[in-house]
């Protein structure tokens, strides 16, 4: 009898444990997919109206940045190796970077890529300095997937954000980045940006 109440026993605790464990996988599960989801990056990066964060960083050639900008405005490009991915996007910096000779346009990666500065040479954009940052500065901008830009204007206020794809959604980032902020729509225009078809050429 003792024997038999031992192994009841013994298998009774197999099984609470087994359904524990499954339980937290189930848990950690479901949070996995929460913030992997489309619904998570949508609130990725920093909204209109928020600080961004400061620091000061130089590039290869020793050449120092820093945020907030002394221009009016700068445009944080966080891309680590997806760039080269998104042709379009790439595009679009080009036509804004010829457009505004003047803005300040920086990328900024996750952590240091010696391949990053020849590569975007090669994509046409040798002029467009690379910074490396780390994934803590990456987690202050609340940045996670890339291509992501960011503007921010001499005050250190961040004027426009968004994950981006396309050509037009840099374009169309410029435009909101010219927009005053407003604190009751903070987050708004990112969510229309990411929602709007592509224009028809």
């Amino acid at each position: 009898m003792a024997g038999a109440a031992m192994i009841l026993a013994v298998v009774f605790v197999a099984v609470a444990v087994l359904l524990c464990v499954a339980a937290a996988g189930a848990i950690l599960g479901t949070a996995h997919v929460y913030l992997s989801g489309a619904e998570a990056i949508e609130h990725d990066g920093l909204a209109p109206g928020r600080r961004a964060p400061r620091w000061s960083l130089a590039d290869s050639a020793c050449t120092a940045y820093r945020s907030p900008p002394a221009a009016p405005l700068q445009l944080v490009i966080f891309a680590d190796h997806s760039l080269k991915s998104f042709p379009s996007v790439l595009a679009g910096l080009r036509e804004l970077r010829d457009a505004e000779p003047g803005l300040e346009m920086v990328v900024l990666l996750r952590q240091r890529n010696d391949l990053a500065e020849p590569m975007l040479a090669l994509l046409g954009l040798a002029d467009v300095p690379v910074l490396t940052g780390s994934p803590a500065m990456y987690a202050d901008y609340n940045v996670r997937v890339g291509p992501f830009a960011i503007f921010v204007d001499s005050a250190g206020q961040v004027r426009a954000s968004s994950l981006v794809n396309h050509d037009w959604q840099i374009a169309k980032l410029r435009q909101l980045a010219d927009v005053p902020v407003d604190p009751q729509r903070r987050g708004r225009s990112r969510r229309l940006l990411r929602r709007q078809p592509r224009p028809a050429v």
